[in-house]
């Protein structure tokens, strides 16, 4: 078991109640979630109360990708709820969907009748209608919330929520994300997703497909958490590259120590929280990615008669390569400029978007003059330039 000088001292003192109620709890790090916003509450006499609303939202999950899906607050996925272990919370919930809607807390120890499963605890919040749930959360895990409508859950409705502990966990990590995993299927001049379909050609962490997600970007030397979410039809083995992660927790909340172990590829089910943490110790671009073939691709899609990766780049003008069983498979097809005016985009080598796509982002190990850099530029962002083509982006081989 490694061994922890912060854990080794609390050990130590664990039997003096005094000095354990001076000693200072540990500052957590801030929750980031990339390319999704937060929700913020009001105190209202005691009761941390958040307003979120359930609607039809267009987002761009890539350059000229657009979705139309069912979200909340204007984002899909939904955006971030933070409380702390031992709030009371109170969510005002209103449906502006054209159809009866619930919010159920996954992973919540609440009243059967603040859990949202209609039909039993409530019923149906109906179009135009309001709800609203309280409950006091004596409890501390990696939660989310989402319709207990199984189709609306395939067409986006999910968030995360957060509980943090009373005293924070250790080893203190310095960086703290999440990703939430989806699936969608999505056919040519159609933004809206099949919520029935078994194959998808779309796959996203926080609402954004590879290249388009944002890189998470670390010092060197610095520990690190990420905590992953799934909500889909597919599990995922996520992999990253360059490092041995331990897992730490599950949606559940936080495992033993001694049940810690290396690895570098964690399964993320259905329904499920995955927790890793390690430490930044590698200078570098590193993918953080799922591993299935299919879902390190963007558009892909099986058509009659030949398999197509999408209208455009089939390879007409190669008879002899054509000639090669099972030729095309991959395609490399490098197109940085959508991505440049990111600042967390900043330093990567040219034509680093042909290895993105898909359920794919960076984790981005630098230097403090990288990252003041990337600082510098986050307050004042360069201009966005339009995709090379803008009504379709397309990345990856045949399917």
């Amino acid at each position: 078991m490694p061994f922890h000088r912060r854990g080794f001292l609390g050990r130590i003192f664990s039997g003096s109640a005094a000095l354990s109620a001076a000693a200072p709890s540990p500052v957590p790090a801030p929750f980031e979630t990339p390319d999704l916003g937060k929700l913020q509450p009001r105190l209202t006499d005691g009761v941390k109360e958040f307003q979120l609303t359930a609607e039809v939202v267009t987002a761009e999950i890539a350059p000229g990708r657009m979705l139309t899906a069912w979200g909340y607050n204007g984002s899909v996925p939904g955006p971030t709820m933070e409380v702390n272990e031992g709030d009371r919370v109170r969510v005002v919930f209103r449906n502006h969907l054209p159809e009866p809607t619930a919010v159920h807390w996954h992973g919540f120890e609440v009243p059967h009748t603040q859990d949202g499963s209609v039909g039993l605890g409530q019923d149906p919040t109906p179009p135009g209608g309001t709800h609203i749930y309280e409950f006091t959360l004596n409890q501390t895990n990696t939660c989310f919330y989402h319709s207990h409508f199984p189709m609306q859950e395939m067409m986006g409705a999910i968030g995360f929520f957060l509980i943090h502990p009373r005293r924070p966990a250790v080893p203190r990590v310095d960086r703290d994300y999440g990703l939430i995993l989806q699936e969608w299927d999505l056919r040519p001049n159609n933004p809206v997703p099949n919520s029935l379909a078994m194959e998808f050609n779309w796959l996203t962490f926080n609402g954004k497909s590879g290249p388009d997600c944002t890189p998470m970007v670390v010092r060197q030397g610095e520990r690190v958490r990420i905590r992953l979410l799934n909500m889909g039809m597919d599990h995922h083995p996520v992999h990253l590259h360059g490092f041995q992660f331990m897992m730490t927790a599950t949606e559940g909340g936080r495992l033993p120590e001694a049940l810690w172990y290396p690895q570098n590829t964690v399964l993320v089910g259905v329904a499920q929280v995955r927790e890793i943490e390690f430490e930044a110790k590698y200078l570098g671009e590193w993918m953080l990615h799922c591993h299935l073939p299919h879902h390190m691709m963007n558009n892909m899609f099986p058509m009659a008669g030949p398999m197509s990766h999408g209208a455009g780049h089939w390879p007409q003008d190669d008879a002899e390569r054509k000639k090669v069983p099972g030729y095309p498979q991959d395609m490399w097809m490098p197109d940085d400029d959508p991505y440049s005016h990111k600042p967390e985009n900043f330093g990567l080598r040219r034509s680093w978007s042909a290895a993105m796509g898909g359920m794919m982002t960076l984790l981005r190990v630098v230097t403090p003059e990288t990252y003041a850099k990337i600082e510098e530029l986050r307050r004042n962002p360069p201009p966005r330039k339009a995709p090379s083509n803008p009504h379709e982006h397309h990345q990856g081989g045949a399917k």
